[in-house]
């Protein structure tokens, strides 16, 4: 008896997510395997185009930046259905916002989780965590689904901030747990990604009623502990938000967790959420989402709104006080992050799209160049090039070190938000409106 194609299909999708459940994973989170922007991929193409190079393309439903997930056979990543708000509700509710801001408002929000089949481009799993009327406004440049997944093998995991962290077993995209306890005012929406820290999901809540970083038990979703922001921030609600992202790193033998706020950044024992120490910024800085870069003992990150300087911090010891060493005020950005190739240090503004390349042990400016563009998206290192997306679709490639090198300009319909990512010798886009697998001969 030859199957119905009902059937047929439903099979097909039952196998794909069991093939993925316990596959290694080659994208975890946002920034990628060492969550510094760098891929292992070889053979990706330099060039593309709507009808070049594209194995193929996934239109994908509802709205969200955020930036894909996947393992050899599976590609996760979170979308959010729109219910616009009537212009009586949307005149009532911006009364309070005190902002100014081009703001999105809705009636109703369905939150989802999406699994896409990386061999084939076919949307396998379309997953509804959560419906929220009368969600907070979000940004015009944000989206109610921006903080990017984390994927473990078995596990992917979604936070969208104040409206809650689910976890999804991708063998059968079951939800496993929901934790919608812990709310905060964004004003712009949520921002922040989830990291895995051992048996911890680690995020930041930095808003602008309360400013905390936290972190679940990643296997039943449990609040282990919550440790409020202890440095002294501007007195304006508005001048205490952070969308930033954690980053795991060493100091002084023992893990750590790297945790710009407002105006400040942090370093937490992963276990415990005590405080380790905090650095000042030195001058207003609030808003900010981008996640901080390692390299040679220190950190390297952008400090945000209002005006957003590039700060190298000299992480230390026990022993030795972290300290700031360099600061750099020029045409640094506020939402994509920044980017170390050896020693030299890449990064983007938000507008105009001016490169700049600095010298990452002194702070000394090889270069600035106008790329042109908005840029939202995250910088990738692969097979020896650096991609820069801009919000036009437009994926300029560079050649690393001192001296600017253009080798190509890239475009695609659509709004590049999302950070890229690689895997094996394939290249992946989130547009505003679908993903594309791109690859040398399709």
């Amino acid at each position: 008896m030859k199957p119905s194609p009902f059937s047929l299909s439903a099979l097909l999708v039952a196998v794909a997510l069991a093939r993925g459940a316990d596959a290694p994973v080659d994208w975890p989170e946002w920034r990628g395997p060492d969550a510094q922007g760098h891929a292992t991929a070889k053979g990706v193409p330099e060039t593309w185009s709507e009808t070049q190079n594209i194995a193929w393309r996934c239109n994908l439903p509802g709205r969200g930046w955020s930036t894909p997930v996947m393992n050899a056979d599976q590609i996760w990543l979170s979308t959010a259905l729109e219910t616009p708000a009537s212009p009586e509700e949307v005149a009532q509710r911006t009364k309070v916002n005190t902002a100014d801001q081009p703001l999105t408002v809705l009636s109703k929000v369905e939150l989802k989780a999406l699994c896409v089949d990386g061999r084939t481009g076919r949307l396998l799993w379309d997953i509804p965590l959560i419906t929220v009327q009368d969600p907070q406004w979000v940004h015009e440049l944000n989206s109610y689904a921006s903080p990017s997944p984390v994927l473990e093998p078995g596990r992917a995991y979604f936070h969208f901030g104040t409206f809650g962290t689910f976890c999804v077993e991708v063998g059968t995209g079951g939800v496993v747990w929901a934790n919608t306890n812990l709310h905060i005012m964004h004003e712009n929406g949520p921002g922040s990604s989830p990291i895995l820290v051992g048996d911890l999901l680690l995020f930041h809540l930095d808003g602008s009623d309360s400013q905390s970083i936290a972190a679940l038990d990643k296997k039943t979703g449990r609040l282990v502990w919550r440790t409020n922001r202890s440095g002294k921030m501007n007195e304006h609600p508005q001048l205490k938000k952070s969308y930033a992202t954690p980053t795991l790193t060493q100091w002084g033998g023992r893990p750590a967790v790297l945790s710009q706020g407002a105006d400040w950044i942090y370093a937490y024992e992963p276990s415990t959420g005590r405080e380790l120490w905090k650095v000042p910024y030195g001058n207003l800085g609030f808003s900010l989402s981008s996640r901080a870069v390692l390299g040679e003992g220190r950190v390297y990150f952008a400090t945000g709104y209002s005006r957003s300087e590039i700060q190298a911090v000299q992480l230390g010891g026990p022993d030795t006080a972290p300290a700031t060493v360099w600061k750099y005020a020029k045409g640094a950005p506020t939402m994509s992050s920044l980017l170390l190739v050896g020693s030299e240090l890449y990064f983007v503004s938000d507008s105009g799209g001016m490169l700049t390349c600095l010298d990452a042990r002194t702070g000394r400016e090889h270069y600035r160049e106008r790329l042109g563009g908005s840029h939202s998206a995250s910088p990738l290192y692969v097979d020896g090039r650096i991609l820069l997306c801009s919000r036009e679709g437009e994926t300029c490639v560079m050649a690393p070190g001192p001296t600017f090198k253009l080798i190509a300009r890239n475009r695609l319909p659509g709004k590049l938000m999302a950070s890229p990512i690689a895997s094996g010798e394939s290249l992946y886009l989130r547009t505003d409106t679908a993903l594309y697998r791109i690859q040398h001969g399709k």
